[in-house]
Formats: structure tokens, C-alpha cells, sequence
């Protein structure tokens, strides 16, 4: 059942070196106009070399294995989230409005719910395996069985995540229960409601914060800074010198590299945070249309790439954790990019492999 041999696919690791190229080049001139002082470059270049040990570690660990930690870690990670939530601001500052990272001395800041994003989809993936070997002949009772302990070892971590709070995290961990959701072999009459139920609530809940916002205030604790990336991203002009410069810095960076931009390190437009949340203004200032095009096209070719995983492994396991990897990159890539161009509001969701 389990993978027991470790097969290299040299597809994943060349696109993986291509984007580390692409990382490191849109830092460097990104950081020529940013409001920071620091060489983001060789920092970079370190944490991908901390990557790449990781990778090699984790390859080293049977399927078997991982599928047999993976309680182990969902919990271990649960307790990590709650300890931030209750630590003191000395080693647990909030920063932005959100108390989302760990202070450690000599290493950083440390984000815990990063990892819960992969914890999930361990753990997602083990209870799809272990509820199908149960219910090899599906009924709408065991659908909603399924459904249920997905949706509830979901909402978990998502509530502590909100307690930061954190929407741009809980909606990447959404994209990941909705993506194992999507291929669980539930009925199709039931993944409907479910589709429809969820795009319902986002639906309610944008209209709540159009019209109706100390509601979500009062009863449901969302902050008002929440609702102003709304605002900024509904009428960008009105708020281009407060909630939206960012936005608006971005789109003009990636507007005056035309089709084929300025060239390598060559952008003179200023945009906070310019190396991480906005890194893809950098890429259009100084490649362009085409540039960026090359970009996304790489993106598509390292899904595609995963997607051949799926469909060549006999291991439901493995899986269900590419199809988690899948959706958890879509969702980055598609949030970051739309937001950098106006099609989605910010959220602060990086670049996958791009953003500092």
C-alpha cells in the first residue's frame, strides 16, 4: 500500500531550481527600491539551502511512516498555535494587528501556522485513506460521515488561527479542505451543497462587510482592519494614499514594464514590502508582460508536474497529499498574483517560492 522506494522526479527539482533563480533575481531589484537595508538575497538563498536539507530529511522518511505520525504532528502543531495565542508579547509580538509569529533568539521569527498548513494536509489525507479502506461501499450516510470529520479536524485549527487573527492562512487552509474534499469520493450531490454552502458564506460575509460591518465586529470579533482591505480593494483610487498605496504602487510598478519590461534590476518604482507580499510588481517592472507570463508559466508546468504524481500512484496516500500540495500552491499563487494586479483583495499571502 505504502511507497517504500524513493524515485527522484528531476521535472519538480529543475522547476524548483528555475524558480530559486527567479526568487533570487526579483529580490535583488526589488530590494534596490525597498524601504529596507537588509541583503535579502543571501538570506534567501540561506532559507532555500535549509529547504533543501529538509527535502533531503523528508525524503529519507517512509510514506508508511509519515502516515503513522501524522496525529502525532497535527496535535503537536494544535499545541503550538495554542501556546502562541497565550504566550507574552515578549516572545510572541503582535505585529499588524496580528499575534501570528514567535520571536526566537538567533533564529528569528518563526510562523506556526505555516506548518500547520502541510499538518493538515497529512492529516486530511490519512483520514480520506482510513474512512475509504472502512467504507468500501459508499452510502450518503458515509459521505457525510467523511464530510463531517473532515470539516471538524479543519475548523480546529482555523479557529485558533482566526484568534491571531489570521484570515489569510485559515482561507489557504480552507483551499486545502476543499481541494481533498473535492477528490474524498464523496457524492457529487453532496460536494454541491457543500460548493454552494461555502461560496454562499464568503458571499454573505462580503456583503456583510459592505453593509453591515459592526455585525461582524460585535458578534463575530473580525477587526476593522480586515474589512479595510475590502474597502481598498472595492474603490482603490478613493484610498490610494492610505488603505491602498501598496496596491496602487503595485499596479504601477507592473503597468510601466509594458510587454517586456524595464530590465534585470532596472525598476525605480518604490513599493512597501516589495520583496515578499509584492514581489510579482518587481517581476512586471523589470520583465514585463512576458516576463511575467514566463513566471506564471513555470507555476503551471510545477502543478502539472505534481498532477502526473497523482495520477502514476498506487498509494491513496501519497495521493491525497500531492492533491493537498496542489491546492495549496494554486491558492498562493492565484491570491498573490491576483492581488498584486487588482483581481483579489491583499491578504499578505507570499509568492510560493518567490517571496522572500
Amino acid at each position: 500500500m505504502y511507497r517504500k522506494k524513493t524515485v527522484l522526479n528531476y521535472n519538480i527539482i529543475f522547476l524548483l531550481i528555475v524558480l530559486c533563480c527567479i526568487s533570487c533575481l526579483a529580490i535583488y531589484s526589488a530590494q534596490k527600491t525597498g524601504q529596507y537595508k537588509e541583503n535579502f538575497v543571501l538570506q534567501q538563498l540561506i532559507w532555500y539551502g535549509v529547504g533543501t536539507g529538509i527535502i533531503i530529511l523528508v525524503m529519507r522518511i517512509d510514506t508508511e511512516q509519515l502516515y503513522r505520525l501524522t496525529w502525532f504532528l497535527y496535535g503537536l502543531n494544535l499545541f503550538i498555535l495554542i501556546a502562541l495565542v497565550v504566550s507574552p508579547e515578549a516572545i510572541a509580538p503582535t505585529r499588524n494587528g496580528a499575534k501570528s509569529w514567535f520571536v526566537l533568539p538567533g533564529l528569528g521569527s518563526i510562523q506556526p501556522s505555516e506548518f500547520m498548513k502541510m499538518t493538515l494536509i497529512f492529516t486530511l489525507s490519512r483520514i480520506n485513506v482510513v474512512h475509504n479502506e472502512k467504507f468500501r461501499v459508499r452510502t450518503i450516510e458515509s459521505d457525510i460521515k467523511l464530510l463531517l470529520k473532515l470539516t471538524v479536524f479543519t475548523i480546529i485549527p482555523i479557529g485558533l488561527i482566526m484568534l491571531q487573527p489570521d484570515m489569510g492562512t485559515s482561507l489557504v487552509l480552507i483551499a486545502i479542505f476543499l481541494g481533498l474534499v473535492f477528490i474524498s469520493g464523496i457524492s457529487w450531490k453532496i460536494l454541491t451543497a457543500v460548493f454552494g454552502t461555502v461560496g454562499a458564506i464568503f458571499g454573505t460575509a462580503f456583503y456583510m462587510v459592505l453593509y453591515h460591518a459592526e455585525i461582524l465586529k460585535d458578534y463575530f470579533g473580525v477587526q476593522p482592519h480586515q474589512f479595510n482591505r475590502i474597502y481598498s480593494w472595492i474603490n482603490p483610487e478613493e484610498y490610494a494614499s492610505s488603505l491602498s498605496y501598496n496596491y496602487m504602487r503595485t499596479i504601477t510598478a507592473i503597468g510601466s514594464g509594458t510587454v517586456s519590461g524595464k530590465g534585470f534590476g532596472q525598476g525605480v518604482v518604490y513599493v512597501p514590502e516589495k520583496h515578499s507580499d509584492f514581489i510579482f510588481g518587481a517581476i512586471g517592472e523589470d520583465y514585463g508582460f512576458i516576463g511575467s507570463s514566463i513566471v506564471i508559466s513555470v507555476f503551471m508546468l510545477l502543478i502539472y508536474s505534481i498532477v502526473s504524481i497523482v495520477l502514476r500512484s498506487k498509494d491513496d496516500f501519497s495521493k491525497y497529499i500531492c492533491t493537498g500540495v496542489i491546492a495549496y500552491i494554486v491558492f498562493h499563487t492565484f491570491q498573490n498574483i491576483g492581488m498584486d494586479i487588482g483581481l483579489l483583495p491583499i491578504t499578505g499571502i507570499p509568492l510560493p517560492f518567490i517571496s522572500y
